[in-house]
C-alpha cells in the first residue's frame, strides 16, 4: 500500500491572505488618543502577505464591539484581528464580546499569545471562528499587538485553509 504522499499531490487550493483590524478605544474612538496599534499591525500583516481590506476602530464595550465584529465577518473569509480591550481595566471587554460571537473558541491560538511575552500573562484576549472567519484578540499597546500576531502568523494561512474546506484531514 502506498504511502499518502506517493498516493499523488493533494489538490490544495490557497485562499486569499485577507485580513480586517478593529481598534477597541474609547480614547482613539474619541479622537483624544493617536491609534498607533491598529497601524502597527496593519504594517505586520502585509509584511506576512496579508492585503489588510479594511481597518476600524470601536469604542470599548459589549455592544460595540459584538456588533463591530458581526459586521466585519458578514461576508468575509479572512483574519479579523482586533488590537485593545484584553486587559484588566473594567472598561476592556473585547474577550467578553468576542466571546458572545464566536461559534467555536480556538485556544491554541490564545494560549500561544499569553506565552509569547512576559507581559502576554496579562491579556485576558480569546481566539476563535465566526463562520469562516478567524477572530483574534490582541493587546492594546503596540509592541504587544506586533508580538502577539507574531507569535501565530506562522499557521494562520493554515486555519484559514482549513476555514475554507481546504486540507481536509
Amino acid at each position: 500500500m502506498p504511502l499518502p504522499e506517493e498516493a499523488g499531490p493533494v489538490s490544495v487550493v490557497p485562499v486569499d491572505l485577507e485580513a480586517k483590524v478593529l481598534t477597541v478605544s474609547d480614547s482613539v474612538h474619541d479622537g483624544t488618543r493617536e491609534d498607533r496599534s491598529g497601524p502597527a499591525l496593519s504594517a505586520t500583516l502585509e509584511r506576512h502577505g496579508f492585503a489588510v481590506v479594511d481597518h476600524d476602530v470601536v469604542a470599548d464595550g459589549l455592544v460595540a464591539v459584538a456588533t463591530a465584529l458581526r459586521r466585519l465577518s458578514a461576508g468575509f473569509h479572512g483574519l479579523v484581528a482586533t488590537t485593545g480591550g484584553t486587559g484588566f481595566s473594567p472598561s476592556d471587554l473585547t474577550p467578553e464580546a468576542t466571546r458572545g460571537v464566536l461559534d467555536r473558541e480556538a485556544p491554541g491560538l490564545a494560549e500561544a499569545i499569553r506565552a509569547c511575552s512576559p507581559l502576554g500573562r496579562l491579556s485576558r484576549g480569546v481566539a476563535g471562528t465566526l463562520g469562516p472567519c478567524l477572530i483574534v484578540n490582541l493587546p492594546g499597546s503596540t509592541t504587544g499587538a506586533v508580538e502577539s500576531i507574531e507569535a501565530i502568523i506562522d499557521v494562520v494561512p493554515h486555519a484559514l485553509t482549513l476555514l475554507d474546506g481546504g486540507q481536509p484531514h
